[in-house]
């Protein structure tokens, strides 16, 4: 797969994808979203795939959110198509089959906030800036960041986050919960990697049934969230990996091995 904005490699279980384009500090264009969706696409069909790491190439940056010299040259009709290609890949990876690590390294604005509030989990470099900076273009973020935000920080500070176009250490952002962890900048991958390596080890049917019951559970009410996740848990009884995970514990050995059925 050819790719111009984007770094992609697998290794073992674990997909890694970076955004590489350090002239605008890895900043989106709509080139580079149709790139990521293809990326998704072809790690959605491969069975080896069980996590994922999304980062930003080189030491600088994250992602800077959109590119602003293609953005500024959109009129309303262009603007609406930009958003929404953008978001139905934010809604990807959202609801992928596997988890996906945001693993912040640098400026972390805009657009980049909103890439990494769609992962599972989110591990910030002790350098990192975070911050949604779009209020300052007369706009605001408009790939599911004024709906994931104030579910992730609550409305207060959602609200104080996108009015101001604040700047935020990345202390502070784990403070106000919009981070998961902070680790030293040289430590950062490495985290990020031991991390999804011992996701990956998990039943990949039931990680992914934990990621189906929490987002869809979060857009219902209570009751029928409790039954969803009854039938989930139900069905993976079905599934080999969970015959095979309680005859190993009844024989006091370890698994086989999750195969993904």
């Amino acid at each position: 797969m050819e790719l111009r904005g984007l770094l992609y490699e697998k290794r073992g279980r674990v997909g890694i994808i970076s955004f590489h384009r350090p002239e605008v500090l890895n900043a989106m264009n709509t080139e580079t979203v149709i790139e990521m969706k293809k990326v998704f696409a072809a790690m959605d069909e491969d069975p080896d795939i069980r996590c994922v790491i999304l980062t930003g190439h080189g030491g600088k940056a994250f992602c800077a959110g959109g590119d602003i010299h293609e953005e500024a040259e959109k009129d309303v009709i262009a603007a609406y198509g930009f958003v929404r290609t953008g978001g139905e890949l934010l809604e990807k990876i959202e609801r992928f089959k596997a988890p996906v690590i945001a693993a912040i390294n640098g400026y972390c604005l805009g657009g980049g906030v909103e890439f990494a509030i769609a992962c599972d989990i989110r591990i910030a470099a002790d350098d990192a800036k975070l911050g949604s900076p779009e209020i300052d273009l007369g706009v605001y973020p408009g790939w599911g960041g004024t709906q994931r935000l104030p579910r992730i920080v609550g409305m207060s500070k959602a609200r104080e986050i996108m009015y101001t176009g604040d700047r935020y250490t990345a202390r502070q952002a784990l403070e106000m919960g919009l981070v998961d962890r902070v680790v030293p900048a040289d430590r950062l991958m490495d985290e990020a990697l031991a991390l999804a390596e011992k996701i990956a080890s998990k039943a990949p049917m039931a990680i992914r049934y934990i990621k189906t019951s929490i987002y869809d559970g979060m857009q219902c009410d209570l009751q029928r969230a409790l039954q969803m996740e009854s039938a989930l848990f139900a069905h993976l009884y079905a599934t080999k990996d969970t015959k095979e995970a309680y005859a190993a514990y009844l024989e006091k050995r370890p698994p086989k091995g999750f195969i993904g059925r």
